[in-house]
């Protein structure tokens, strides 16, 4: 199908009407299903550890946080976790950490080993940027998709709140991802909407870059900023061209994203779920997205990966969360995926 263009995205991005906003949920519904189908695929999401020697202006894992409380599980506990992914019928683990390099490259590895060897499962890593070659080693042991979120394709707004790693480097993730393709993973990335100065031209130019990327799997979330962090402590910026960090938002670039990359996996994100604990998910379900992540993470550490406060359903078990799932998508008659649910791209050389 063809895409929009720049004058479309910008013309939808702006839409508050919700008689025209109708429209387009109803389009990009349409073309879910025709790409993707009805199916939901479940994910189970480990958050193997909350260390991060980043230092990014938002996040509530940021290293110089020093009030947060430190986790880092054990493989075997994570061996565990994946194993409860099976239990609960899922087709892919999600490893998620902080960038932390506590967590060896040959630790990684081995319990990528040790999944696959035991289950039937896709492995998705999510673990930052780390080096070519441990991306390769991670890839050989048979982790299939890596998640890196470049968050704004907005280079000076991404430097401004995503200061030099450790390396002293500033970081090209566009570009990581290019490689992480050529690895021979899937791959997946996102933005947030509503950063303070991003513009509505940066939206829908990270929409044309979602669809440049070829990407197989997408996550669009509102940004929620932790209160103690320091764009957590700025009061939000307002303007004729600042898109708000509201759900509304997050929805339409949900839906916009369907309608540019109509093969991709599109999460409707726990923040979405953050913002609307009663119906996010299933809004965002029913304006393109066709994946959803239950947390599998043992129930003691949930409240530590405080990415944001506030998360939603940290206080339920693995188990409790399925349950709930289960239920909420056979009330909106979206049947549960089964198996790994791989991207459909057809990507470009």
């Amino acid at each position: 199908m063809q895409p929009l263009t720049q004058q479309e995205l910008l013309a939808w991005l702006k839409e508050t009407d919700e008689s025209r906003l109708q429209r387009l949920w109803a389009e990009a519904d349409r073309v879910r299903r025709e790409y993707v189908g009805d199916a939901v695929h479940l994910r189970g999401l480990i958050e193997i550890s909350n260390f991060c020697v980043r230092r990014c202006v938002y996040c509530g894992l940021r290293v110089e946080r020093s009030a947060l409380a430190r986790y880092r599980m054990t493989s075997d506990e994570v061996l565990a976790s994946a194993h409860d992914a099976v239990k609960f019928g899922y087709g892919t683990v999600v490893l998620q950490a902080g960038e932390d390099p506590g967590w060896r490259a040959e630790e990684i590895a081995d319990v990528v080993r040790r999944i696959k060897s035991a289950t039937a499962l896709a492995v998705t890593l999510s673990l930052g940027e780390r080096s070519p070659d441990e991306w390769r080693l991670w890839r050989a042991a048979g982790a299939d998709r890596y998640l890196l979120r470049f968050e704004t394709s907005n280079r000076k707004l991404y430097d401004l709140i995503h200061p030099v790693g450790p390396n002293g480097k500033l970081s090209d993730r566009i570009a990581m991802l290019r490689e992480l393709r050529a690895i021979g993973y899937e791959i997946g990335s996102g933005v947030m909407a509503g950063i303070p100065g991003q513009t509505y031209d940066d939206l829908a130019h990270d929409l044309e870059t979602f669809r440049e990327l070829d990407l197989d799997m997408i996550g669009i979330g509102p940004f929620i900023p932790h209160p103690d962090t320091p764009l957590g402590k700025v009061a939000a910026v307002a303007g004729p061209d600042q898109p708000p960090a509201d759900e509304l938002m997050a929805l339409k670039m949900v839906a916009l994203t369907r309608l540019m990359c109509p093969r991709a996996n599109i999460p409707s994100t726990t923040a979405l779920a953050t913002l609307n604990l009663a119906q996010g998910r299933e809004l965002g379900l029913q304006r393109g997205a066709n994946i959803v992540m239950p947390n599998v993470t043992p129930l003691k550490y949930r409240a530590l990966y405080e990415i944001y406060p506030g998360k939603a359903c940290i206080q339920e078990d693995g188990a409790q969360c399925s349950f709930c799932l289960r239920g909420r998508l056979a009330a909106i008659g979206r049947p549960v995926g089964q198996g790994r649910g791989s991207a459909r791209a057809v990507h470009v050389s």
